[in-house]
This record gives C-alpha cells, sequence and structure tokens, in this order.
C-alpha cells in the first residue's frame, strides 16, 4: 500500500472530500494542496528528505488567482514531477472527458489511472488505488475504458494535429503551406497536405474540411 499521498485540487470542497475519503479508507499519510509550484516543492522536499510520496493525485485545471505561478496546468505538473521522479504512481482526477486528450496522458505523460469526476467519482478512486496497490495494470473509469482500447488515434501524428489547428484557424491550404515553409517544417508542399487532408477526411468520416475540424475538436485533438 502507499504510505504517501499528494493531492493536487484547488476547489476546497473537492480537496477535503478526496481527502476524507482516504483517509477513512487507508491508514496513509496525505497531504493536500492548491497550487501547482507548491504541489512540485513538496515533492522536491519528499526526493530530497529520503521520504518520497509515492502517489499523486491531480486535477488537470487550475483557477489563476493573485498567485504568479510558472506551472499552471496539471500536464505541465505532471511532467515536471515525473522528471523529478520518474517512477512516481500518477492518478488524474478530472472532468475531461475528450478522448484524444485522455489518451495523451496515458502514452505522452505516463500517468497510471483516470478517473473521471462524477457522481461514482469516489469510489472509482478507490478502485484505482487498490489496483496500483495490488501492482495491476492502469486503471480508468470504466465508462472511458475503451478509449486505451482504440486504435483510432494510433496514426494521428504531431502533423495531422497541427495541420487541423491550423483549419481551425481559418487558413487555406496556401497559407498553410506558406507557414510551415517559413517555419522550416516538412512537408509544406499544397500537393501534400492537401493529400494529408483528404486521408485525415476518409479517416475521420467527415464530408468537409469543416466537419473535420469539428470531429477533431469534439475527440480532443484539438
Amino acid at each position: 500500500m502507499f504510505k504517501k499521498i499528494l493531492i493536487i485540487e484547488d476547489i476546497d470542497s473537492v480537496n477535503l472530500g478526496i481527502s476524507t475519503a482516504l483517509k477513512e479508507k487507508y491508514n496513509v499519510n496525505i497531504t493536500s494542496s492548491k497550487y501547482c509550484d507548491e504541489a512540485f516543492l513538496k515533492i522536491k522536499k519528499g526526493i530530497i528528505e529520503e521520504a518520497p510520496y509515492d502517489l499523486v493525485i491531480t486535477d488537470l485545471s487550475f483557477i489563476e488567482d493573485h498567485r504568479e505561478s510558472k506551472i499552471t496546468t496539471g500536464e505541465q505538473l505532471i511532467k515536471s514531477i515525473k522528471q523529478e521522479q520518474p517512477d512516481i504512481n500518477i492518478i488524474v482526477y478530472s472532468i475531461e472527458n475528450r478522448p484524444y486528450r485522455i489518451k495523451q496522458l496515458f502514452d505522452e505523460y505516463k500517468i497510471n489511472s483516470y478517473v473521471t469526476k462524477g457522481r461514482e467519482s469516489t469510489l472509482e478512486l478507490i478502485e484505482a488505488i487498490d489496483a496500483l496497490s495490488k501492482k495491476q495494470s492502469v486503471y480508468i473509469s470504466p465508462k472511458l475504458s475503451q478509449i486505451l482500447k482504440d486504435d483510432v488515434f494510433f496514426e494521428i501524428e504531431d502533423f495531422d494535429i497541427e495541420l487541423i489547428r491550423n483549419l481551425s484557424q481559418g487558413l487555406t491550404q496556401d497559407e498553410i503551406s506558406y507557414l510551415l515553409k517559413k517555419q522550416g517544417k516538412s512537408p509544406s508542399s499544397i500537393s501534400s497536405i492537401e493529400k494529408r487532408i483528404n486521408k485525415l477526411k476518409i479517416f475521420f468520416k467527415a464530408k468537409n474540411t469543416i466537419h473535420l475540424v469539428a470531429i477533431s475538436k469534439d475527440l480532443g485533438i484539438i
């Protein structure tokens, strides 16, 4: 079982709710923080004192206030923590439900579990902790479990994301080509861009460019 858990959540009621539920369930040292910078310092302090946290539960979005912050998002925080302590377990606890973004958290940010906030979220959070403590495979909220099994995202590259993002901003293929050439990126020819857009339309079954952008937004690709 985990010995030290750090909860990063800026909504007091949610923070308190998680802490209370975990203290009732487990005999474990629980610390909480409302700020990413503060949480990161706690992680570093734990490492220096040779008493590191072994589990982090964090939200993805944090409301800005008067305090100046270097780390402002959950993704930035996770990346920073993993650089300091690669083997730490991380559970993301968020309302985010866009498939691509959630899959990116597992693939790129190497999180261990994802629990979506909702009516059953406290129970699911406990299930995630139990699964991780038993060294089981990654845990994801049941209603989102298909995300990790779906092959729809495997062929999407960074170039495709940038291309769709440019289309969403109203740029024409000529303008995208000019922009890519200016940035020294390849492929940048109009014919290459057109072929890639057509491939994406077929892949996502999009009727046109506007439909392609809409689908991409729904999936959380952009």
